[in-house]
This record gives structure tokens, sequence and C-alpha cells, in this order.
């Protein structure tokens, strides 16, 4: 077949392949166009999941109507002057709606705030119809009729209304968040509306649009994050550890302002979190990072997600710096869902055995709580009371049952009242003065206007953890020599990084040298890691480098020995504990950053305020 050229449609065709794959990328194409053009209300209309109709109606500047047969040609952009490397809006490439008009049925409708009327002009399956007079209020409305009807073969490809209409809100809703003085709102054909009013570009008006998005719970269980470094900002929020989710859906970056899914960014979070989450929970986050357009290429895709740095190091170094401090300086603290599902336990009607649900993370443990054979309080063998059977002679009233509640001797007035007043002092303190022990592994504890329940296996693996990571990585770490040098064949570039890193590596107990063009000896392995796959390690050691010039690999593998050594070395459930030990425990929690989650990503103590506990009685 000879060379030939390409005609308009079939060139539009092909870019609308990349740019726009389902209803919601048509979406976030068109709000992007109105958030350029200064919109402060922008209203979203779909039907059919966005296959039968999309309008998106804005009150920007609109488009003059000598421009209008432009904006839906190819490559025509009022957002790019010569430098390509200086980009400062969210659209750029002027391919969004030559795209949309090739597949689809496109009308755009506009006024200037200077102009007498409207216009409007159509394209349909990459047909352009003429420039004619319309109707509106100042602003743009376009509007998107059978999407794929040109290219039917696309709409096999399509989910179920009920899938794309969920994917436009997720678009919607990540992009609202980085628009926070602007209304939003979404309606679909099942009548169902996501409104989303206008705050105010500020960080307290910011919080405020994240939690119309993520849920009222977000901003009570957040850390604020504020830091830079070399020209790089980073400001935004993270949830505490104990509040967490199954899927990293949740997870919100931005680059600009622009809304991104970068695989950078999401490996900084989750290496900045390894310590105080499961592998499989993810932390909720929104982050904002700000950066010279110049050092950023925001042109790797024509969707515009990805971004590509020009120093990455850098990039994810003050992402994991600024999280790992945000944590280690936060006062300890415990997820409000947790009280949120013991309130849920106890009101009537609730089932025996109410474990938290998915609102507060930590569904994947209920597989192993069924495991356990726990089956409520009804029939435990550690119930208060022995309500079966009845009878005065029975139902946990007998002289053997009430002798457990028996007080022994009374305490002298004078030593009372020295014990209150140090009591006094401790219930200040945020998890206050130990009360009681029960079930042999939970601490109950007593604030001004709370009560504490606190797991001291989990409380105390984690102290444990802490001491031992703080010893591991304050000094070198020891090492073994092996008898004779392991020999790791790798490509040029592999030897080479692992080689610039080797003063690194030694730290950690691993001794490299380069060995040849393609190959480096390892003389020394860490000694904690006693008999291990040498090979294996090198060669993921340098994916590692290549992919975020880090060696946390190595350092990975030494923190999930320590985790290992405390959770066998902590203070075993079944344990009995003086108050004295108890009051220790709690002071040392407060103390150590990361105290509220164990090694395994639990919580270490749930709180339930003094006021849930009233309403629970019918006294609020």
């Amino acid at each position: 077949m000879p060379i030939r050229q390409l005609s308009e449609t079939m060139i539009n065709q092909i870019a609308a392949g990349e740019v726009i794959e389902r209803p919601a990328s048509v979406v976030k194409e068109l709000v992007e166009n109105a958030l350029d053009a200064g919109a402060s209300r922008v209203e979203i209309v779909t039907a059919g999941g966005g296959l039968n109709l999309i309008r998106v109606t804005d009150d920007g500047f609109g488009i003059p109507e000598q421009e209008l047969a432009l904006a839906i040609a190819r490559h025509c952009t009022s957002k790019l002057a010569d430098n390509i490397h200086d980009i400062r809006s969210l659209g750029f490439r002027g391919e969004a709606l030559p795209s949309i008009g090739s597949v689809a049925r496109l009308s755009i409708r506009s006024r200037t705030a200077a102009g007498d009327s409207a216009a409007e002009i159509g394209i349909e399956g990459g047909r352009m119809s003429a420039v004619k007079p319309a109707a509106a209020n100042r602003g743009t409305t376009v509007e998107v009729r059978d999407l794929f009807f040109a290219t039917p073969a696309r709409l096999k490809f399509m989910k179920g209304e009920r899938a794309e209409s969920s994917a436009t809100s997720n678009v919607v809703k990540r992009i609202a968040i980085a628009f926070p003085a602007v209304r939003f709102t979404l309606a679909g054909s099942d009548r169902s509306t996501l409104e989303l009013p206008a705050t105010t570009d500020s960080p307290e008006g910011r919080l405020a649009r994240v939690a119309q998005v993520m849920g009222a719970d977000f901003p009570a269980n957040a850390i604020a994050i504020d830091a830079g470094r070399e020209g790089v900002r980073l400001a935004g929020h993270i949830s505490i550890p104990s509040f967490s989710r199954a899927n990293a859906l949740q997870q919100y970056a931005y680059v600009n302002g622009r809304p991104v899914r970068d695989k950078l960014i999401a490996g900084a979070i989750r290496g900045a979190f390894a310590d105080v989450l499961p592998r499989d929970r993810h932390a909720v986050t929104v982050l904002f990072l700000t950066l010279d357009p110049g050092t950023v290429d925001v042109n790797v895709h024509p969707a515009k997600a990805d971004v590509r740095f020009r120093d990455p190091g850098l990039v994810r170094g003050l992402i994991v710096g600024a999280i790992r401090e945000a944590l280690a300086n936060a006062s300890i603290r415990a997820a409000t869902t947790g009280a949120a599902g013991m309130m849920a336990a106890f009101r009537p009607g609730a089932a025996s055995y109410a474990h938290p649900g998915p609102a507060n993370g930590h569904r994947s443990y209920d597989a192993a709580y069924r495991a356990s054979g726990f089956t409520g309080f009804d029939r435990s063998a550690q119930r208060p009371l022995d309500m079966e059977g009845g009878g005065s002679g029975s139902g946990g009233f007998r002289e053997n049952d009430q002798a457990a509640f028996d007080a022994g001797p009374l305490v002298s007035a004078d030593a009372r009242a020295g014990q209150d007043k140090a009591a006094e002092t401790l219930l200040g303190t945020v998890l206050g003065a130990a009360r009681a022990q029960v079930h042999e592994n939970y601490i109950v504890a007593q604030t001004r206007d709370s009560l504490v329940i606190v797991d001291q296996h989990a409380a105390h693996e984690r102290l444990v953890y802490e001491a031992l990571k703080n010893a591991l990585h304050s000094r070198a770490v020891p090492s073994q020599m092996l008898l004779l040098p392991e020999i790791v064949d790798l490509p040029e570039e592999d030897a080479e990084r692992l080689a610039m890193h080797s003063e690194t590596l030694a730290r950690f107990g691993l001794g490299i040298e380069r060995f040849g063009p393609g190959a480096v000896a390892v003389r020394e392995t860490p000694s904690m890691l006693g008999e291990t796959n040498v090979q294996q390690l090198v060669r993921d050691l340098a994916d590692e480098i290549a992919d975020n010039d880090t060696v946390e690999t190595l350092k990975g593998r030494l923190d999930r020995i320590a985790a290992t050594m405390a959770c066998h070395g902590s203070v075993r459930s079944g344990r009995l504990l003086k108050a004295e030990e108890m009051n220790a425990l709690l002071r040392q929690m407060e103390a150590t950053p990361g105290s509220g989650t164990c090694n395994h990503g639990r919580p270490t103590y749930i709180e339930l305020k003094l006021a849930d506990i009233e309403r629970l009685f019918g006294r609020r």
C-alpha cells in the first residue's frame, strides 16, 4: 500500500482514541476548559452514563463568535504561547474538542461579556456546521450527544451506566478539590445530584472542600502538611494511620493545580506510611505540589494525567520526609470512626459483636476475629455475669459469683487523697489515668472528658518496634562477612547505580564493590538477615534505585525483622499489669510517634467521649 496523507477526520479519531477513553474523559476535558476560562460555576448533566448526553455549562469568559470555528479545529488553543515548558493552564494541546467532535455529535454555544448575543457551532462525526446565532447567558455550554456513534467498536468496551456515572463523579470530585472557590453540580439520568458549594481558596476553604468530597470524618482524622525544599512546595493533608482504606482511590495528588495519577507520588506515599500501615491498607491523602512549570513535564501523555519531574529524587524525598515528620510531630490521636463503631455496637438492636466496618479501616481483620471463635458476649467465657439460668441461686448473683467484685480492705483517707491528687494530674493527659485492666489485655483509662481503652500488647509492640528501629538506624548496622564474595552479574548501568549508593548500603550492613564492567561483588550482608538470597536482594535494590533513586528495599527488610522482634518481645496478652505499669505504658505511648497503631496497622486504642457515653444512657 502506498504512503498517503490521512484525512483530518481520521487523524482526529486517532487522537480521540488517546484522549477520549470513556464519558468521564469527555467530562474531564470540558470541565478543565471551563476552569481555564475563569468559571466560578460549573454544571454537568449526563444521561445514559454519559454515552447519550453530556452537557457542561459554565459562566466563564466565553468564546468570541469569530473564534468558534477555530475552537473545534485541531491544535488550536488560547492557552499556549511559544514556550511549551511554561504551561500554567489545565489544557494546552488543542486536541480535546476536535477529538470529541470526530466520534460524537458536539455543539458549542457561547457568549462573551462584551457580546450582544451568543453564537453556536456544531460538529458531527467530524463534519462541521456553520456558525449561527443563539440565545445564552455569558459563558459556554458544550453539549455532547451519542458518544462514539462514529466509532461503534468503542462502545463494546464501555461498562454499564452505573459504572460510567461513577467514573464521571470521581473525575468531578478530583478536579473540584483543586478549585474550592468554584461551585460544581453534577446531575445524572437517575436523578442523583452531586452538589459541591463554593468555599474559599484558603487552607480552611480547601479543607472544607475536601470534607465535601471525602466525607465529614476526614478533617477530624487528618494531619496538615506544609513543607518545601529547593523550590518545590508541598501542602495538603494526610490521614492519621488508624484512618485508612482498603484501596488507594482516596489518595489525591495535584501538581501545580493539575490532578495527576503519578506512580512516583503514589510510591512515595506508600513508603512514607510503610512503618505504620499494613501492606493491604492505604492512607487517605490530599497533596498539592507546587513547583516551577519548567521543572515538570505534563506533556507525557495526551490525557495529561501522567507527569515527569526533572528531579524525581527531590520530589520523592520531600513527600516521604514531610509525611514522616508530620506523623512524628502529631500528637497521639485515635480515629474518630473507632468510637463510632463502638457506639454502633452498643445501640439497641445491634449485633452482640459488631466489629467496625470499612469506615474505620479495619475490615481486613474481621476474618481473624471470626476465626478466633468469638461468638459474642452472651456466650463468651469472659462475660461479666453468668446470665444463663434463673432463680435466686443462679444468674450471676450467687456468693461465689459476687466474690469476684470484692474490693478488698478499705484504703485510709490520707492514702486516697494522695492517689486522687496524682490521678487528677494524669486526667489532663491525652490517654489519662489507668483505672483497670480487663480480660488481662485491655487497659481502661479515664481523661477529663473521655474513656480510653488500650490494647496493651499492640501498644507495647509499637513502643518496642520504635526503640529497635531507632537503635538500628542511629548507627551502622552490624554485618557479617561472606566466606566467599557473591558475584552478581548486572547490566552496566545497574552496577554503576549500586556503586554510587555503596556508602549508604554499607551503613545498612551490605558491603558491595564493582567487579568488572557488568557485575558487583558482595562481601558483607546485614547480620539481621541471616541466610539470604544475595542475588535477589541486589537485583531488587538495583531495580528500586533505577525507579526511585533510593535503597528503601534493604531498609524495609531490616525494619520488618525489627517489627517481628518487637511482636515477640512485647507485653503479651494475658499478662496482669500493676497500676504503675499501666500508667507507664500510657505515658510512653504519648511520647512515641506513631503509637496510635501497632506494627500491623491496627489501632492501639479507642477513645469514647463522655458525651457519647451519656447519649447511650439517654442523658443527652
